[in-house]
């Protein structure tokens, strides 16, 4: 398979609990320190655990780029925030009527939702004004982007879970490929809120400390908020505006086995099944693969169907590939996980190094992979990376995204 566009990303912005730029999502993945932490926003009392991955307060250099600021939900800032530094970075015009959205997000204005019906039966102080509840629907963030940049061009929200992010790149890919956009703004946002963290620990999926991805003592996922965008451009786009790509997005990949509403296949066909597609669409073999950033989520079940899908597209090599996951530094981001992790990815690559997890904890006797644990790796900036998302209800996604060499000219 060959595709006649090739795409680039040529920026990137973020949103987590290590700050409100990409900047700061780097130096906290670099830290090896976990920013799961108790929350500030909402109460826990009651609640079987109580660490997330809550964002810190905005700084002013964010709150005044944004005017619209005191009408948008969490979800809604979050979003904004990330896009304008990708655009920033970019270096793209701001005139971007014709440009295309591609979001992924699963609760919206949930946590204004909540306040609004805590107003509305006096358990709260305050009016019960219909603002809070203008930002419920899933669509919210994405479209609080296009209104922001007066986008013109498709905009579309897909939500289905943690695969979310990942496979609003991939659609953002696919069209550019097809040539109905040429630069595009694609990723994921969602806000924490005391529902979403009520369901998971109502499931028992929640660890009482921070997450620890293939740990042996892990108990469960730590949830998180925040945002991550990128632009993308067919790399003709980008060479006739004399711009330098960070990285290439080679491929996407996705699929579905629904085995369980919340478990994974226990053998991981699913993940495996998108990680092989990605690659193919990628036009690579498995062996140009130099490391895994995981979906790494900390619970029992995943990490270990996740481990077998590895060695069942990798082979022997899955026990030499180097494995990291975000979600141990700053929580699960739900819809918009998949987007910070590619974002993440491409830090690594930028950068020339793999983020290492927190060292905390035996990495488990059955993940026979090489976790990447306390300190960074180095990595060459030609190399290759994959970034997935495994999804409740048996949803899977994955990326394969390229670092882009100095002096590489396509």
């Amino acid at each position: 398979m060959t595709h006649d566009s090739r795409v680039v990303i040529t920026g990137i912005g973020s949103v987590s609990a290590c700050g409100w730029t990409a900047s700061d999502l780097h130096r906290g993945l670099l830290s090896g320190v976990s920013a799961i932490t108790h929350p500030k926003n909402f109460d826990t009392s009651g609640q079987k655990t109580s660490v997330v991955g809550e964002v810190p307060p905005a700084p002013e250099t964010v709150t005044q780029k944004i005017p619209e600021w005191a009408s948008l939900s969490k979800s809604d800032r979050f979003a904004v925030a990330a896009a304008i530094e990708a655009v920033e970075q970019s270096r793209l015009s701001t005139d971007l009527w014709a440009a295309g959205l591609f979001f992924g997000g699963s609760t919206g204005g949930m946590f204004e939702c909540e306040e609004f019906f805590g107003r509305l039966l006096k358990t709260r102080s305050g009016h019960p004004g219909i603002r809070l509840q203008a930002s419920q629907q899933i669509n919210s963030p994405g479209d609080a982007v296009a209104r922001h940049f007066k986008l013109t061009g498709p905009v579309q929200t897909v939500s289905s879970a943690c695969a979310s992010g990942t496979l609003a790149l991939g659609m953002a890919l696919d069209e550019l490929r097809s040539g109905q956009c040429d630069v595009v703004l694609a990723g994921g946002s969602d806000s924490l809120c005391l529902l979403t963290f009520s369901g998971f620990n109502s499931l028992r999926s929640v660890d009482s400390r921070p997450c620890r991805p293939f740990r042996a003592d892990r108990q469960g996922l730590s949830v998180g908020e925040g945002a991550g965008v990128m632009v993308l451009e067919t790399l003709e786009h980008a060479r006739g505006r004399g711009a330098v790509p960070l990285a290439e997005l080679l491929g996407a990949g996705a699929s579905c086995d629904a085995n369980h509403m919340t478990a994974p296949h226990p053998d991981g066909m699913g993940a495996a099944a998108a990680i092989q597609s990605a690659i193919i669409d990628a036009c690579i073999s498995a062996d140009q693969v130099d490391f895994i950033n995981a979906h790494g989520t900390g619970t029992l079940q995943n990490d270990i169907s996740e481990c077998r899908a590895l060695h069942e597209v990798f082979g022997l090599r899955a026990a030499s590939l180097p494995v990291t996951s975000n979600k141990a530094t700053i929580g699960h981001l739900l819809g918009s996980a998949g987007a910070i992790e590619a974002v993440s990815t491409v830090l690594c690559l930028i950068h020339g190094v793999i983020h290492p997890m927190p060292d905390e904890g035996d990495v488990d006797g059955q993940m026979e992979l090489d976790i990447v644990l306390g300190a960074s790796r180095p990595i060459a900036p030609e190399s290759v990376a994959i970034s997935s998302s495994f999804a409740f209800g048996g949803a899977n996604a994955a990326l394969v995204i390229a670092g882009w060499k100095r002096g590489t000219v396509g």
